[in-house]
């Protein structure tokens, strides 16, 4: 018989597996766009119950259930772990009120959790988590029907789990093709592993430190006060070059013996035509003064630490926190996942009270979710996921918010997202805005031009890392060297007789220049009385998302 107290540790075994784990199962993703991967998803929406249940003490194995399946609930993130949380949600309504469940319990509460992952899916795919979970389950309740010990019918569940994984290419072509298992039933396999660790010996996973690591992989430029998380000693961060003048002979050693009387963090590097400072001071008027007696200043930096640290700190607690929870007043209202400050800006000029910051790299939770709807002060939140991998964790969200109705219009790119608001009738019900929302979202074509992730050799093309990529409709079309030509060569093959309007919205990493040039391309390949309107998205990923009309 297993206890709450083992369920608990085996739930906090799992989550360390899965954590330890989770980039090899990002790298089994065999579609080449960056994207929030099924590993990082699985390891954040289990890492929610893990964190949940630290505290737990009961050992009634039916209140840990529900308390980790609740927590998973609303800390799911992608659809793999919207299906996650479901099969624990089975777990849950399986074991309700036992105080310790056996093998056949056991089975019984995963195949319950099954059901229900099946049923939320539009169209299940075998070859999938589903197929992984659903094989494991059945086996472990045959099993059961000759031996109901939790740890024999654990060890079924564990070992057709990897059986039903390895058959994952023999269902999906294209998993196959690439020579790789499904990534959600090898995240799964995972979870169920790390369970057996504590059911079988008592022994939990521990938790790899991968921080170190990840912070290497995904650091980015960014303020001063990002190199110097200890105690700032100096408040101001001071750069600056200079070009040296011939004429002075004086070694750059006697500046670098200066700055270091007055700061810390000094770095001095020079060659024969300039010298490259950095120092921690708090007179950066006497470094910039000192510097000027080796040449003509060409660059000059100073920010204040103390203040960007106030700042950084503010905005952490501030998000944090969350949006504040408001009654629900207006009859409507809306609310849109987005990132980048220009377009979360025009949903907000759209009517959108709430923008939850999440896309394609980073999906939000449906505790994000939630609590935007929740501070939205309106009896019927409409909200517009804008990524196919968010719809099924917004749907979650839609059961949680008891005190407003929540109507998901199952947008899958941004330029759906705005068609969709626009479309919004005040006149009409919720159903028919819904219906009426969704059919206009669907009648617009979406191009996005990015990166290639990963080497992949996927529909027919054969993509190498770092390639430009162009998507039409999700699909992979052509690979080009730049981004504007990507976006000229996808709008060829979008625009039709009848298109009237063009949207090119660009991001990080594209000029004015360069998205006026695509803009001027795409002008002359439509007829006269079409439009091309360019917007700056500020989103990162994609360098051009554009709506075809």
């Amino acid at each position: 018989m297993i206890t709450g107290t083992q369920l608990k540790d085996a739930i906090l075994s799992a989550s360390n597996h899965i954590h330890n784990n989770r980039k090899q199962v990002d790298e089994l993703n065999i579609f080449p766009v960056p994207d929030g991967d099924t590993g990082t998803n699985m390891s954040m929406t289990i890492g929610a119950a893990a964190k949940e249940l630290s505290g737990f003490a009961s050992d009634s194995i039916g209140e840990c259930a529900e308390k980790a399946a609740s927590a998973m609930l609303r800390g799911a993130r992608g659809n793999s772990g919207v299906i996650l949380s479901l099969l624990f949600r089975g777990f849950a309504k399986g074991l309700k009120d036992k105080e310790a469940a056996d093998g056949l319990d056991l089975a019984n509460a995963l195949l319950l959790g099954v059901e229900a992952a099946y049923k939320a899916v539009m169209k299940p795919t075998e070859g999938t988590i589903l197929t992984v979970a659903r094989v494991s389950g059945e086996k472990g309740r045959a099993a059961a029907t000759i031996n109901r010990d939790a740890l024999v019918v654990w060890d079924a569940i564990c070992d057709n789990a990897e059986k039903a994984l390895a058959t994952t290419p023999d269902l999906l072509p294209v998993l196959k093709k690439a020579g790789v298992v499904d990534a959600g039933g090898k995240g799964l396999a995972l979870i169920f592993e790390g369970m057996r660790s504590v059911f079988a010996d008592g022994m939990l996973i521990p938790a790899v430190d991968l921080s170190a690591q990840e912070t290497q992989e995904t650091a980015t430029p960014g303020n001063a006060v990002a190199e110097w998380e200890g105690e700032i000693t100096f408040t101001y961060c001071t750069e600056f070059i200079v070009g040296r003048d011939p004429e002075i002979k004086e070694d750059p050693a006697t500046l670098r013996a200066f700055l270091e009387s007055i700061g810390d963090c000094v770095v001095v590097v020079d060659d024969d035509e300039i010298i490259k400072v950095h120092v921690h001071t708090e007179q950066p008027g006497d470094a910039l003064q000192r510097g000027l007696a080796f040449g003509q200043l060409l660059t000059v930096k100073i920010e204040n630490m103390r203040e960007q640290k106030r700042k950084a700190e503010e905005a952490a607690a501030a998000a944090k926190k969350g949006p504040e929870r408001v009654d629900p007043v207006n009859d409507y209202g809306f609310v849109a996942v987005s990132v980048g400050d220009g377009l979360s800006n025009l949903f907000t000029d759209l009517g959108c009270e709430q923008i939850v910051s999440g896309g394609q790299t980073m999906n939000p939770s449906t505790e994000d979710i939630l609590e935007a709807v929740l501070a939205t002060p309106a009896k019927t939140v409409f909200v517009f996921p804008n990524n196919k991998n968010i719809i099924m964790a917004a749907e979650q969200a839609v059961a949680l918010a008891a005190d407003r109705k929540v109507v998901v219009v199952p947008t899958r790119t941004i330029p759906q997202g705005l068609t969709a608001l626009l479309a919004f009738d005040p006149d009409d019900s919720d159903e028919e805005n819904q219906a009426n929302m969704l059919k206009a979202a669907e009648r617009v074509g979406t191009g996005q031009v990015t990166f290639a992730a990963r080497d992949s050799d996927y529909d027919g093309h054969k993509i190498h890392e770092g390639e430009i990529i162009s998507l039409m409709n999700g699909k992979l079309m052509y690979t080009d060297k730049t981004p504007v030509k990507a976006v000229v060569h996808l709008a060829k093959a979008m625009i039709k007789k009848d298109t009237s309007f063009v949207t090119l919205i660009y991001g990080e990493g594209v000029t004015e220049e360069q998205a006026e040039e695509a803009r001027a391309s795409i002008q002359a390949r439509l007829n006269d009385d079409a439009e091309v309107t360019v917007i700056h998205g500020g989103q990162p990923i994609y360098y051009f998302i554009m709506s075809v009309e």
